[in-house]
């Protein structure tokens, strides 16, 4: 029954009713009212007719009574009407909380079509602000990253503020101190002083009545005041002890000095002094011949500062050790100069074998004949000694020392130091015999044999130097001694530095292949080189060279490093030699050709230059890079009609993109643009994907004003070459030139989404908002591209000066954190501080970039100016010279200049000379 009545029941009994809605308005009903729905009859002031009604509430006294609305004129406003709400006492219904949430609504819409405007605006003011008063901070910003580079000396040495107070404050008088008199304390202290006693003065003249009318004389302690004058005269004789007429008596200075040095050292706890010096004390009683104890006690006297108690430690000391060579030295140490001599002779007596103890002896002798006298009463005791010898014979004249050496290395057969000078005091014919009887004392040491093999390099021998290197080796070997290779080779090193190079060639030979595997050969001995060139030693390199090509005679990549090393520190007739002995082994390496006839070519012989071509030519008939080569020796040569007819060759035997580019080149040099366009056009046929062959194409018909055509040239070229970055560039400029900027961007951003993360892209792009004034872009694209090309040096030296300048000082610190090593950021720099007129600065970061890439043909045109503003003629004539020696082929501005069609003529100096005339000085 319950579960049918539950059934039965509707879903929406206990809900409340809908909004507006009017229970039988479906069935025709019109609805009713009830007088809950129109509230009360009267009016809510009217007196309650009610007899037995509640009295009214009466109001607290702390509750403050509502304030009426505001409804002065002063409080209306147009837009907002009155201050205070006319209808805030209504009930707040369904509807008007319907019509608030539209009002917000609309106001918000409103609010967001305003909203990129007003933050556009603001941001614009906040630029502005920035711009014209930066903050402290960002303005000191660079000054505070300097302060890690300040040393502490440097700190410390900073000037403090100034003091801002007054003379009388910054000086105040020192405050006088007068000493009182005795008499005036005894004459005070008998004004104080009671007594119920009266003297037989008093007793006699009535009371206190003085024997003279007027004055009453106190009792006066003459011997007080005495005492006081004399210890005011002492106080003015110790002010004027100083200087008696004029000269000083007393040094002050040297005073406080012998003070300061009576100090003790020691800063620690006088604690551990004291447990120190009693457990010190008790090892000398344990064991007084221990001298170690001894010496430890008189230095931690020292330290303490108490000399005499060291002294008087270390001298019981010598009583108790007189065998101990430690204990007398630092007696000697402690002591005087003139009491150590005695205690010297003292202990040469208990030791006379004593090398150090001589030594000391000779040391504290100040005239050069009484050290003489020393080491040779020395060498008498201790004939064996070679360090007596050795500072005996220092003293000594060349024939003295020649016969002390004779007599030294009788007592001391077995030092090297010892023969080998011997032999540089004797002639050629003595020195030899003391090298071999050298050679029979000690037949393990190498440096004997490099003597005699410099012996007779010196005197014209040069034969027997590489058997006696030779006979060296074998000796040694024979002798079990080890044949370390990198002692001989600095050995050879150090013999080229002496100038024996033949001996330093002969080691070279002898030793250069021991201890190396077959196929670890070719990289060692090329390192070796290299290190031996780092180290200037150019004749060892050549000589490593020299034997590692007599070994591989073939290898194309070792004669290549060969030539490299002559062209760069060696003269022309040795290049030009080592490069006919490579093309003889190798003919096949075109690059050795090449060199071979560029030297002969930049010597200024020209026919040798076409005589090596043509034998390169046998060699390789279809070389593309010989075919060039020729081409461009009879085109530098003025032989134009040859150039061609061996262009033509080319592109009959060997065709290539390149030698149609290079035969149409010709032909836009001489004027010929019909006949360019012709070979161009032959080319693209074959060599459709060859990009530099439709951008020259571009370029001949932008020549002759056949836009249109060009246009249609890039973008045919682009459809077969995406990849190719200067295609891109060069049809963007074509658009910029037609001041079609929308297109260009469109370019530009189309060469982007083909090839992204290129940074030559990201600049053109920057660059053309730029130029266009739009910076707020410009920086937006900057943003861009340093997200995708974060380590890009030609992005970061453009952000450099695209900010204020202000801020340049740390974008360019920002720069240099990611680009250390990049030539790019580092010309920014150099022109940063040209801008700043730091002279010095740049000036210095401009050789550096320079060195650090001498192929960029910007940074010497940059140093150029450089020099041309701020410098001297000598410094100009320097980095020409150096610009020449380097030949740089990139960098913007230049290829600007060295690739125009006017200038192919140009030789390296005078493209830097134009190249610097265009140049701006940055500011």
């Amino acid at each position: 029954m319950a579960s049918s009545l539950s059934k039965k029941k509707k879903a929406f009994m206990g809900m409340p009713a809908p909004l507006g809605y009017v229970p039988g308005l479906g069935r025709g009903a019109t609805g009713f009212t009830t007088r809950s729905d129109i509230g009360p009859a009267r009016e809510s002031g009217d007196i309650s007719d009610e007899r037995h009604a509640p009295p009214p509430q009466k109001k607290k006294e702390d509750e403050p009574e509502e304030d009426d609305e505001d409804l002065n004129d002063a409080n209306y406003d147009e837009e907002f009407g009155y201050g205070g709400s006319l209808f805030k006492n209504d009930p707040y219904e369904k509807d008007d909380e319907e019509a608030d949430a539209i009002y917000e609504a609309i106001d918000k819409r409103q609010d967001e079509k305003r909203k990129d405007r007003r933050e556009k605006r603001f941001k614009e003011e906040v630029e502005k602000f920035r711009q014209e008063r930066p903050k402290i901070q960002q303005q000191f910003s660079d000054l505070k990253r300097k302060l890690t580079d300040v040393s502490y000396d440097e700190w410390l040495t900073i000037p403090e503020v100034g003091d801002a107070r007054n003379k009388r404050q910054r000086n105040p008088r020192a405050e006088k101190l007068t000493p009182i008199p005795d008499s005036v304390l005894a004459k005070s202290a008998m004004l104080n002083q009671e007594t119920t006693v009266l003297n037989p003065m008093e007793q006699k003249f009535g009371g206190i009545t003085s024997s003279i009318s007027g004055l009453s004389t106190p009792d006066i302690d003459m011997k007080k005041i005495g005492q006081a004058r004399n210890t005011l005269m002492d106080m003015k004789l110790t002010q004027v002890s100083d200087s008696v007429s004029g000269q000083t008596v007393v040094d002050p200075k040297g005073y406080l000095t012998d003070l300061q040095s009576m100090l003790p050292n020691y800063g620690g706890d006088i604690n551990d002094i004291k447990k120190a010096r009693l457990l010190l004390k008790s090892v000398r009683e344990t064991n007084p011949n221990h001298p170690p104890a001894w010496i430890a006690s008189a230095r931690l006297e020292e330290v303490v500062g108490k000399m005499q108690a060291a002294r008087n430690l270390i001298m019981k000391g010598t009583e108790q050790c007189p065998k101990s060579e430690d204990v007398w030295l630092e007696a000697a140490r402690l002591l005087p100069q003139d009491i150590s001599k005695g205690i010297v002779a003292q202990a040469v007596k208990q030791l006379p074998n004593s090398v150090k103890l001589w030594i000391k002896a000779a040391d504290l002798e100040t005239e050069l004949k009484a050290k003489k006298k020393v080491f040779r009463k020395a060498l008498e005791n201790i004939p064996n000694s070679v360090k007596l010898w050795k500072a005996a014979i220092e003293l000594e004249e060349e024939e003295d020392a020649r016969i002390m050496l004779s007599r030294a290395v009788e007592c001391c057969s077995q030092s090297v130091d010892l023969w080998l000078a011997l032999a540089r005091l004797e002639t050629y014919e003595n020195a030899r015999k003391v090298l071999n009887k050298a050679r029979e004392n000690i037949p393990t040491d190498r440096q004997i044999w490099i003597m005699a093999a410099k012996l007779e390099e010196a005197n014209g021998n040069l034969n027997m130097v590489d058997k006696i290197i030779d006979r060296a080796i074998k000796s040694l070997e024979a002798n079990r001694v080890d044949i370390n290779r990198d002692q001989w080779l600095s050995d050879a090193v150090e013999c080229e530095k002496s100038n024996n190079v033949k001996t330093c060639q002969a080691i070279i030979r002898n030793v250069i292949g021991i201890g190396l595997d077959e196929e670890d050969q070719i990289d060692t001995w090329t390192e070796d080189a290299e290190n031996c060139t780092q180290q200037s030693a150019y004749e060892c390199a050549r000589a490593i060279y020299a034997h590692a090509l007599s070994v591989y005679p073939s290898k194309r990549d070792l004669w290549l490093a060969a030539a490299y090393f002559e062209k760069d520190n060696g003269k022309r007739e040795s290049l030009e030699t080592l490069l006919q002995k490579a093309v003889a082994h190798c003919p096949k390496a075109e690059v050795l050709w090449l060199m071979a006839a560029k030297s002969r070519w930049l010597a200024d012989d020209v026919q040798g230059a076409r005589g090596i071509l043509a034998q390169a030519f046998g060699a390789n008939p279809n070389s593309e890079e010989i075919w060039l080569a020729a081409v461009k020796l009879e085109s530098e040569n003025k032989e134009y009609e040859r150039a061609r007819k061996l262009l033509a060759k080319a592109c009959h035997n060997a065709p290539t993109g390149r030698v149609f580019m290079k035969s149409a080149k010709l032909e836009w040099q001489l004027n010929e643009l019909d006949r360019a366009l012709q070979i161009v056009d032959q080319g693209l046929e074959s060599f459709g994907d060859f990009a530099k062959l439709w951008m020259m194409k571009g370029q001949l018909l932008e020549q002759k004003v056949m836009i249109d055509r060009a246009r249609e040239a890039y973008q045919e070229g682009l459809r077969k070459c995406p990849a190719s970055i200067d295609l891109w560039l060069l049809y963007s400029n074509l658009e910029l030139r037609q001041n079609q900027v929308i297109r260009a961007r469109s370019i530009l951003e189309k060469g982007r989404s083909r090839n992204p993360k290129n940074e030559l892209l990201w600049l053109h792009s920057i660059r053309l908002e730029v130029n266009a004034d739009n910076r707020a872009i410009a920086l937006n694209q900057m943003a861009r591209a340093m997200q995708e090309c974060p380590n890009s040096g030609v992005l970061w030296a453009e952000a450099i000066f695209l900010e204020s300048k202000p801020q340049r000082k740390t974008k360019s610190i920002d720069a240099l954190k990611v680009c250390e090593h990049d030539a790019n950021v580092l010309l920014a720099v150099s022109n940063l501080f040209w801008s700043e007129r730091k002279i010095q600065k740049a000036r210095e970061w401009l050789n550096r970039t320079v060195k650090l890439e001498p192929d960029l043909g910007d940074a010497w045109a940059y140093l150029y100016k450089f020099e041309k503003t701020h410098g001297t003629e000598e410094q100009q004539n320097d980095v020409r010279q150096k610009c020449i020696q380097a030949e740089p082929r990139h960098g913007e501005q230049w290829t600007k200049i060295s690739k125009a069609i006017d200038n192919w003529k140009m030789k390296t100096e005078d493209i830097l000379a134009k190249c610097a005339n265009a140049i701006q000085i940055p500011t």
